[in-house]
Parts: C-alpha cells; structure tokens; sequence
C-alpha cells in the first residue's frame, strides 16, 4: 500500500488522487473553509482576537464580507457575541486562538451554557503532531470547555470542517440553544479539501434529535388542570423568549385569566404594564409574585428550570400546587422540582396544540387577590433625609427618558436586580442580563454586542463601578465603531451586592467590598478634600481617554436632563451617577428561606 504524502494527510479519498498544485487550484483550504461556514450558515459580525494558531483564519478575513469587531480581550469578545445573540436571537460567531485565548474565553462560554445562549466559537489549536507535547501556547480546549458547552469539537480532518462548521450551528440553534466551541488545528487550517459548504437546515445527527413533538396526552392532562384550576398561575422563563413563544403566552394569560410571573430571564416575555403580571419572581422578586406562586392550586413553568434563585426553599415551594413543567429539555424537568405534569417539548408547538384545550374559567376572586397583591408594588424605597442619590431612581428615570423603549444591558449586583424592579419591560429581547452564572463584567461587552445586532436600538449599559471595571477595555470598541450604546455607571464606591450580604448576614464587616480610597493609597496626583470625595478611577476621565462623551452626575435633576441629550445623540457616552453607598436590594428572600419569609422595604 502506497503510503500518503505529507500535504494528503487528513484528506478524503476525492483529494489524495491530485498534486499538491492541482489541489490547492481546484479546493479550499480548511482556513477558507472556516470563513465561509460562517457566511453560509448565517454569519454576518464575528467578533475575535487574533494569534499565531488562528493567523491563517484572519488572513482570509481579510477580504471577507464578514463584519469582524476586534475586542480588547477574549472574554469581552464571547460576551459581544453573546449580548449580539440574546439581543437579535440569532447565532453569535467568535474567534479565538489557542492556549489562554482558548482559557479567556471560557467564562463567556460558561456565562452563554448557563443561559441557553446560541454562540460558534472557533478557537485555534497547535498543529496535531504537537499536541500533547506542552507546544507553546497548547491547551486542551475541548477538554477545559466540556463542562461549559452544549458540545465541542476537535477537527482532525480537513474535510470534516465544512461538515463541522454546520452541525456546530444546528446544535447551538436547536433544542434549548448554547454554545458550541470548535477546536481546528493549524495544520488543519493549512490544508487543502474539495469538500464543499454545508448548511446547518441540511445536517442531520442521528444521536441528537432536538425537535420532539408534544405529547399529545400529557398536553391533554395539562389542559384538564388547567381547566380545573382556581388558582393557577404562569411562570414564565427565558425559554418563552428563546422559543418565540411570547404571544401565545399572553393569548393564554389573557383569553383564560392566568397571573404571569417571570424570571430574571424571562423579563419582557410578559408585558409588565399588564394587570395580569405580578413581575419578577424569588429572592429579590415582588410580593405578588411570590405570594401567588406560594398560594396557587396549579404552577405552570413555562420554558423555565426551577432555578433555586427562584424557589428558595424547595420544601416549601408552592406545597398547595400541582406542578407542570413544560420544557425542550428533559434534564431540566424534574431535577429541582418534583413535577406532576411534564411536557418535554418545544414551547411554542405545545402552546398550539394545548390553547385549543383550554376553558374559560370564572376566576375573578383570584385575580382580586392578585390585585391586592399588585397594589403593593414589586419594590419601593423612601427618600433619604440625607438628600443622597437613590439608584432605584435613576432606573426609574432612565425608564422615562426612554420612554419604555430601550434595550437594557446589565451587569450583575444590585444594578442588575434594581434594573429588574424599576423599569417596565413590555417587549421580548429588552432585559439582557448574566442570569445563572452572574458574570460581572458582561454588561458593558454584552450592550457592544447588542447594539452591533440591533443598530438602530436605544441600548443603555446599566452597570455598577465594580463589575464595570472587569471589561472596561471594551468602551473603545464603542467608540471605535461609532455605536450610541450609553453606558451607565451606578457608583455607590461599593461592591454593592456583597457588601448588602455582609450587613444583612454577616454583622456589617465589610470585607474587601469598600471601592472608596478609603483604607487605600492615595493617588498623589487627585486633590482629595472631606467635603469632596474622590472617585477611583476618575470614570469621567476614563470615558474621556476612551474618546466618548462622559458626564457626572449627583441629583436626579442632573440625571434627568443628561439622559434625555444623551439619548438622543448617535454618540457613545458613559454618564456616572454618584449614589448612596447603602441602599438595599428589597424585597429579598434570605438564602434558605421560603418565598413567603420576605425582608420587605420600608413602606412610610
């Protein structure tokens, strides 16, 4: 047997019959092959980072129709794609090389697992003669990112990478979405195949069968509780959005009398306005929202996981209801919350054949329960007598100036959940947010993402001056390709959410969460009075250096007029709002507690 040339390893029986010139004349190289699986299976921005493993890649980008957003760092450059998926439900494309661009990349990729964010990241690997010899800049990817991926890859054949490229977006796309990581050799990407480009419509995996019809009879059985039912209600998770399912959600709701409740997730999926949403539900959810879950005869999750954020203590969760859970993915059924009635299978295909079922059901003493319930708001707080800058305020008049209408984009703390409070969500896709790993450091990589999706979108970035921090690098990009993304900074010169942890459980000792120069070096070149605290870092003049427009602000008189210019600018601006250092998170569920156990706020 005649033994196959060097150029020929890894290639099908169609290429080994031709000379390397006629090969590289009439096929693709793996790298070319990389490029246009993206464009045919629908990518149009991918966002990486260049190095030594993936310059073959980026040499044919070079002249490729693809919009490439270069970030400042890796991790910032997975949550770009992921913000630019959660915002336009579309795949979001990244580029990574090898060893710790491979490594940076993998808290964006556990942030995506844990939110069933659709993500292709190509990373570059050593050639394969040298992998498993400590090369420079070697790291096992596919092993290092098992845990936070729906599935990995490693090419060992140029002319499997075609084939790879498409089944890497049917599977992040399909089923309940997430990321999906292939790791291509740069030998790999050196050769040559006359394979040709797949789409992801066309593949077909034997062992992976994500579209289940509903099963008719547990539908069935669905419906009959639902009938049933006195005290039902919605709870609604991220799936309702990801599944396209939100209008038939509402036709539920509404046509059948049925409160709704969201997750973190799921803001948006359900008008808020609505007098049937009870708003966000679990540890800082309203109390409506946990008192109905509590006190119902039928709890309908819907496209959600039982998250234990969520359920506080299992025990006690919702005891007096029956439980369905309907949801594209079996693991999920069953594994926090015992359920009675379960429906594995795409939402929205369950919503239509179950809404056909369905009876209209006299409920008006429960819906007056609800709307007792209602009337005592998800969330309050009471003026400060020291006349400090609430953050709960700013939301709400970032809620005005935008009149309802933007896409929010945390980062994660207590400006996640007071941005979850106190701005009305009234449209899928608006609340974008880290919810199970609660990444600090996505929202201002994540808003770039989202405004690169959704160009002509009001996108504000509400952040807190700790987690800004972690990706603060990125504004350039904003700046650099002129998006109007405006960047919020809550600055209680706290890690605000721990620091509410430690007064609450841990008798006020406020260990390593105190951002002020308080207890630091000074910085010899701030002038620093009592009656003039200094801020470190300087975000005014950060934005400055980064080429945006900035301003500082310290009452809602200020706050007011500077959102509504800066909204109203195609510019890039990052506005600080200096506020109280102690205002709590409220209402919340202490870790371990039941729903109905609540600290609640002051109410006078």
């Amino acid at each position: 047997m005649a033994q196959v040339p060097p150029y020929q390893r890894h290639l099908g029986e169609s290429a080994t019959a031709l000379s390397p010139e006629l090969l590289r004349k009439q096929g693709r190289s793996g790298a070319q092959c990389v490029v246009d699986g993206l464009i045919s299976n629908g990518c149009n921005v991918l966002f990486g980072y260049p190095g030594g493993t993936v310059i073959d890649i980026f040499d044919k980008l070079y002249d490729s129709p693809l919009k490439f957003v270069l970030p400042r760092h890796e991790q910032g450059g997975i949550h770009m794609a992921d913000g630019y998926a959660r915002a336009t439900g579309k795949v979001g494309c990244a580029l990574v090389t090898s060893g710790p661009g491979a490594t940076n990349a993998v808290t964006g990729l556990a942030t995506a697992m844990m939110d069933g964010v659709p993500l292709v990241v190509i990373s570059g690997q050593v050639p394969m003669n040298l992998i498993g010899t400590d090369a420079f800049q070697e790291a096992d990817t596919t092993g290092i990112t098992r845990g936070v991926t729906k599935h990995n890859f490693l090419v060992r054949s140029v002319d499997d990478l075609p084939r790879v490229i498409a089944e890497a977006f049917f599977i992040a796309s399909t089923g309940k979405p997430g990321p999906v990581l292939v790791d291509i050799p740069k030998n790999i990407q050196q050769q040559y195949t006359l394979q040709p480009d797949v789409s992801w419509h066309d593949v077909a995996i034997r062992a992976y069968q994500p579209s289940l019809p509903p099963p008719p009879d547990q539908v069935a059985r669905l419906a009959e509780a639902i009938n049933k039912s006195h005290r039902p209600v919605l709870y609604v998770g991220g799936g309702a959005i990801v599944s396209n399912s939100c209008a038939l959600l509402r036709s539920l709701a509404e046509t059948y009398d049925i409160p709704v409740c969201t997750t973190l997730m799921g803001l948006g999926a359900f008008p808020e306005t609505s007098p049937l949403s009870m708003w966000m539900v679990g540890m800082h959810g309203s109390i409506a929202a946990n008192q109905a879950i509590q006190q119902a005869d039928l709890v309908i999750a819907a496209g959600a996981r039982f998250d234990d954020r969520v359920t506080g203590r299992i025990a006690d969760f919702a005891c007096s209801a029956q439980i369905a859970h309907i949801d594209v993915d079996a693991s999920a059924i069953g594994k926090n919350v015992e359920t009675d009635i379960s429906v594995c299978a795409d939402l929205r295909q369950t919503l239509e054949v179950l809404l056909p079922q369905v009876r209209k059901v006299d409920r008006s003493a429960w819906l007056a329960q609800v709307a007792k319930w209602r009337e005592l708001k998800p969330a309050i707080y009471l003026p400060r007598e020291d006349g400090k800058m609430q953050a709960q305020a700013v939301i709400e008049t970032i809620d005005r100036a935008s009149k309802g209408q933007a896409t929010i984009v945390t980062d994660v703390g207590q400006n996640q959940m007071w941005a979850a409070q106190f701005y009305r969500y009234t449209r899928p896709r608006s609340f974008l947010s880290s919810g199970g790993l609660g990444t600090m450091g996505f929202g201002v990589p994540g808003a770039i993402g989202a405004q690169m999706g959704c160009p002509d979108a009001l996108v504000v970035s509400i952040n807190g001056d700790g987690g800004f921090q972690m990706n603060i690098q990125e504004l350039v990009v904003a700046v650099e390709h002129k998006l109007p993304v405006k960047f919020v900074v809550l600055n209680n010169s706290r890690l605000g959410m721990v620091r509410q942890w430690q007064d609450l459980f841990y008798n006020g000792r406020h260990s390593a969460t105190i951002l002020t120069p308080n207890n630091r070096p000074r910085n010899e070149h701030i002038e620093c009075t009592e009656e003039e605290p200094v801020y470190l870092p300087d975000f005014v003049k950060v934005g400055e250096a980064y080429g945006m427009r900035t301003k500082r602000v310290k009452t809602l008189e200020e706050a007011e007029k500077v959102f509504e210019e800066a909204f109203a600018d195609p510019n890039p601006w990052l506005i600080e709002c200096i506020v109280a250092e102690d205002e709590n998170v409220l209402p919340m569920v202490p870790p371990g507690a039941a729903l109905s156990d609540m600290i609640l706020p002051p109410r006078s």
